[in-house]
């Protein structure tokens, strides 16, 4: 092995089992994205709602058993039902280094993405309020520049302390409201929950469009959703999402990593991650020293961090077993530390005393040049230099160019971190062809397999796309849905005695949902189905897809975890509640019960206040009914029974102007 001339062969695998990725299953979102494409050319939008659209013209690929690294399947703008937006007061946090910034480039897809979130809910005629913080204290100057930028009346709020929840409803719709610069508010850096609240005072929907803040627990990106009924992420945050989710895919081979940058103790767990995917390394910044110190290159002792030796030892023997190749600098453009104007051109194994690396050299960069050559997928995250030198030596402008003509081939290239991408932007012509996400700490953590507080905070979405055919005997059937079926007895009673009702059960618990599909299987029930699946998050996104009438909703013995009093009844949401309302079928029924009064009444005061005026209750408002009016009762149900104590039940039906034929009314009858 010829450590000077040739890449390092190194394998990987000993140290690092990583989750096997399943078989990927598409999730084709085409349908609504053409009623997007038409609600753009409707709405005037040219050539920024084409490109935001096309950004977005892509299949969803998910691994087919859980969350990849981390990262759940969220709710975007995208796919939130735009008359939903009409009136609402919608709280945008965006990032102030795009839309703040002196020059706007709309070819630039962050550029775009971010002034298109706010202008999309501005014509859905929603209330928009905009909050983010930023180092300068002069919020009158950026309310302008905004104002410039988005082509709108941009008016600036005062005081966060002092809003008040009328003041918040009186916002008219033509104007975009720029909320007090949280920059030099501790509580927001502390996610202070009483700040949260205050901040989201009269806000029914929260957009987050700040990706570059998704690795941070702050009061505006993480505290506020517990206050929104709805949060959701932009359009600047889903494509850097995807971008980042992409990162971990491996259908395009060989798939190789550029590594600037240092730091390298706090940054060696990312390596398994990459070790996993890529078939080589190359390292272009001051890590490469930890790396060529490892092999026993002769390196300045001034560039070497020997508390991460034992970092860059692992990182090499992850190589080793996984037959990774390695490539670090053979050369570097060095200034002379008492004559800085002085510059030459060094091997990596022999630089003079009194000489400073500044920069890769030309042997160096035309050896990696050959080594990407054959790629299929790069990913270039971290700044190359090594010391402040010369702009004459540029060997991040020749890196980026190498990139760019690699890009414009069959080569999938994406560029991390703020160095990086101004390089590219700078030196490229072809901005369409290089993904860009430029905040570096949010990727670093997702490589290290951390969660992302700011998207764990967004509303989940079912990931999968269903094939209702290969479900249901007959698809086309009514539609009861269980929400919490728990062990499914209710649902298999059920499905046995009215064979002309498809029946689903949604339940977060995996392990009974997977004996529930056993016991389908294993009794041959045609006409019912179970989904492991938060319901509050995910009903809307699953029900929509079916293409029957959906005739009852039930929601029975909801239990609150009392050790929590903040999670109490977190299980019923507004978002479910107008989710069951405008899915449900003219004549529907919701049937809710609970053994626990408190409850009951929480779940009765809940849906009568959100249903829209579109439900009414069958018996009287201050009544329970007396008896389960299907006749089958659940596991639950009966131990309540059992034991003596009461149920609380009641029955919705939703309304209707036409003549109520009830095409529910079979479902409501006793199936005894």
């Amino acid at each position: 092995m010829n450590i000077l001339h040739e890449p390092v062969f190194l394998n990987i695998s000993c140290f690092y089992h990583s989750t096997k990725l399943l078989k990927h299953k598409p999730c084709s979102y085409l349908p609504k994205l053409a009623k997007f494409q038409k609600y753009c050319a409707i709405q005037g939008n040219g050539e920024l709602a084409g490109h935001v659209f096309n950004s977005f013209n892509h299949k969803v690929y998910t691994s087919n058993g859980g969350e990849l690294n981390g990262i759940p399947h969220i709710q975007t703008l995208r796919e939130f039902p735009r008359e939903e937006l009409f009136g609402k007061v919608v709280m945008v946090r965006f990032d102030s280094n795009i839309l703040l910034k002196q020059e706007h480039n709309q070819k630039n897809q962050s550029d775009s993405n971010a002034l298109f979130t706010i202008k999309y809910l501005h014509e859905a005629e929603a209330k928009v309020i905009l909050v983010s913080d930023w180092k300068t204290n002069t919020s009158e100057l950026h309310s302008e520049h905004v104002a410039g930028i988005l082509q709108l009346q941009v008016v600036l709020l005062q005081d966060i302390s002092c809003n008040k929840l009328s003041e918040i409803k009186d916002l008219q719709k033509d104007n975009i409201y720029l909320n007090e610069n949280l920059y030099n508010i501790k509580d927001e850096v502390a996610n202070c929950l009483k700040f949260a609240r205050v901040l989201s005072t009269g806000v029914d929907i929260f957009v987050n469009d700040s990706f570059s803040n998704s690795h941070k627990v702050l009061a505006s990106t993480v505290g506020v959703t517990r206050f929104c009924y709805a949060c959701l992420a932009g359009f600047h945050f889903e494509e850097n999402l995807r971008l980042v989710k992409n990162l971990a895919e491996t259908n395009k081979k060989p798939y190789v990593a550029i590594i600037g940058g240092g730091n390298l103790a706090k940054k060696a767990a990312s390596f398994r991650f990459l070790a996993s995917r890529c078939q080589g390394f190359v390292f272009v910044g001051i890590m490469s020293f930890q790396i060529m110190h490892a092999l026993g290159v002769h390196v300045p002792i001034d560039f070497v961090d020997h508390k991460a030796l034992r970092e860059a030892l692992d990182i090499l023997r992850l190589a080793c077993d996984n037959n990774v190749k390695i490539l670090y600098p053979k050369d570097f453009w060095c200034m002379n530390k008492y004559d800085p104007k002085q510059l030459h051109v060094f091997p990596s194994h022999g630089i003079l005393d009194g000489w400073v690396p500044i920069d890769l050299g030309p042997i160096t960069l035309d050896e990696i040049g050959s080594f990407l050559t054959d790629c299929k997928k790069i990913t270039w995250i971290g700044p190359v230099k090594f010391a402040d030198g010369s702009e004459q030596t540029n060997g991040g402008s020749k890196l980026a160019k190498i990139l760019d003509q690699l890009s414009k081939g069959n080569c999938e290239t994406t560029v991390v971190g703020t160095t990086a991408c101004n390089l590219v932007t700078q030196e490229t012509g072809s901005l369409s062809s290089i993904n860009m996400v430029e905040n570096a700490s949010v990727v670093w953590q997702f490589l290290k397999g951390r969660k992302l507080p700011g998207v764990m905070a967004v509303d989940r979405a079912y990931p999968f796309e269903i094939k209702w055919n290969n479900v249901y005997a007959d698809p086309t059937q009514s539609l009861v849905v269980d929400i919490g079926s728990g062990n499914g007895l209710f649902l298999f009673e059920m499905a046995r005695k009215r064979k002309d009702l498809n029946f689903l059960g949604l339940e977060m618990n995996e392990k009974l949902v997977s004996r529930c599909l056993d016991s389908i299987q294993q009794f041959g029930i045609q006409n019912g189905h179970f989904i492991a699946a938060n319901a509050t998050s995910t009903f809307r996104s699953i029900v929509s897809s079916y293409a029957g009438e959906l005739v009852l909703v039930s929601m029975q013995c909801p239990n609150p975890d009392f050790n929590k009093p903040e999670h109490r009844w977190r299980m019923l949401q507004r978002s479910l509640i107008e989710a069951v309302v405008d899915l449900l079928s003219s004549g529907g029924k919701v049937f809710l019960q609970s053994d626990v009064e408190e409850v009951a009444m929480r779940m009765k005061e809940q849906f009568s206040r959100y249903s829209k005026n579109k439900l009414v209750m069958e018996h009287g408002q201050n009544d329970w009914l007396d008896e389960n009016p299907f006749g089958v009762k659940s596991e639950w149900e009966k131990h309540v029974l059992e034991r003596g104590a009461p149920m609380y039940r009641m029955l919705f039906s939703k309304s209707s102007e036409i003549s109520e034929v009830s095409i529910s009314n079979d479902v409501i009858q006793k199936v005894c």
